[in-house]
Order: structure tokens, then C-alpha cells, then sequence
């Protein structure tokens, strides 16, 4: 593709788009997952899980012909991110916060890549293919991102401090990529793509539960969790 052509301009566009609408989920996994540092951690965070986030998202756009191939992947992230969905909102307990990165740095940062790993799939094969092999657009793509995380991150940080309802919304959020993997998981082509009643129910079904299963189980575990705190 010629540089700075209008089919480059266009591809660099639809690369952008990409970036907008997919990267809000990864500034909600940073968010959530910092939510309950120190102060002078939070930014410290978000700068390196961002950092983390675009490390990983390099790595995957250069083996994303491999990633193509293998079977099952979208299935495998799918349900991955269903169970860091559920662990974001599960309460540990202690009465400090939520979830396996709450209070310590490097937890945070462990959340934030494996999430994004398994959340990275379809951005990467959506700036892939809006690039049309380009080299140069795959990266500006990557940068792009850059920002958009950092500022999204931040600004869902402060909403959630302001109103905590805003965890569970990211966690059904979380839900919902989660149940658009599994279904666009070529496997299970037969399940959910053909026309019909039934398969329509079948991508239904599939976001109820997801979403309903992770914030319900998050609920509980929290009931449960601080039952056992006020126990004597």
C-alpha cells in the first residue's frame, strides 16, 4: 500500500476506530485493577500495565498469521476472560477491596497483561486486517492505542471512585467480550453463525450467561467472603 495514499488514509482510519471502540475494555481491566492501590501506585499502574498491554499487543500482531491457526483460541480466551472478569468483582474479604490485584502492584500488573492477552485477539486481528499487511499502519495502529488506554484508564478510575456501580458495569462489560470470543470461535461456527431461530438463541444465551454468571458468582462470592469476615 502506497505511503500516505488515500487507500492508506482510509486504512489508517478504520485502524483508529478499531482502537477507540476495542481499547475501552483494556482501560476497564487497568481501571478495575488499580482501583484499590495506594494513590501514588494508581498512576504508576496504569502507565505500566498500559505499557504491558502494548508489549503483548506487538508481540501477538507479529505472530498474528499463527495465532490465526490455531484451533480453539478464541474459545480458550473467551472463557479466560470470563474468570478475570468474575475475579475483578469477587471480593477477597479483607474488607479492602476487590479481587486477586487489590492492594499490590505487581498483582495489579499480572491481571492487566494475562487480561489483555486474552482480550488482544480481536484487536490485533482487527488492526491486521484493516492494514492490509501494512507494516508502517500496524504500528501507528499500536501507538494510537498508547493514549487512548492511558486516558481511558484514568478517566474510569475516577468515575469508580465516585460510583462504585461502575466495577460491576466493567465486569459485565468484561462478560460480554468474553461471550463474543466464544462465539466468534471458528469451532463453534456451527453452533452460532447460521440463520435461524435457534442459533440466535444460542448467541443470546450465550451473553446472558456469561454476564449473569459473572456478576451473579461475584455476588455471591462476596456475600460469602464477608460472611466469613464478620464470623467470630
Amino acid at each position: 500500500m502506497e505511503f500516505f495514499s488515500p487507500a492508506w488514509f482510509s486504512a489508517l482510519l478504520a485502524i483508529i476506530l478499531i482502537d477507540l471502540v476495542l481499547a475501552g475494555d483494556n482501560a476497564i481491566v487497568i481501571a478495575l485493577a488499580a482501583r484499590s492501590l495506594p494513590a501514588r501506585l494508581q498512576k504508576k499502574a496504569i502507565i505500566w500495565g498500559t505499557v504491558g498491554a502494548i508489549v503483548v499487543r506487538s508481540l501477538m500482531t507479529v505472530g498474528v498469521v499463527w495465532l490465526l491457526q490455531i484451533p480453539g483460541l478464541m474459545l480458550v480466551g473467551g472463557l479466560g476472560l470470563t474468570w478475570i472478569a468474575y475475579r475483578l468483582i469477587a471480593d477477597d474479604g479483607g474488607g479492602e477491596g476487590h479481587g486477586p490485584a487489590a492492594t499490590t502492584f505487581w498483582g495489579a500488573m499480572r491481571t492487566i497483561v494475562i487480561a489483555d492477552a486474552l482480550m488482544g485477539v480481536d484487536n490485533v486481528l482487527g488492526v491486521a486486517g484493516a492494514a492490509h499487511g501494512s507494516f508502517d499502519l500496524v504500528v501507528i495502529g499500536l501507538l494510537v492505542s498508547v493514549p487512548i488506554v492511558v486516558f481511558g484508564s484514568s478517566m474510569v478510575l475516577k468515575l469508580v471512585e465516585r460510583f462504585p456501580v461502575i466495577i460491576q458495569l466493567g465486569a459485565a462489560v468484561l462478560a460480554f467480550t468474553a461471550a463474543k470470543m466464544i462465539i466468534d470461535e471458528p469451532l463453534l461456527d456451527a453452533v452460532f453463525d447460521p440463520a435461524g431461530t435457534l442459533h440466535a438463541i444460542a448467541r443470546w444465551s450465550t451473553y446472558a450467561l456469561c454476564i449473569a454468571g459473572v456478576l451473579g458468582a461475584g455476588w455471591l462470592a462476596t456475600r460469602a467472603a464477608r460472611r466469613s469476615a464478620d464470623a467470630p
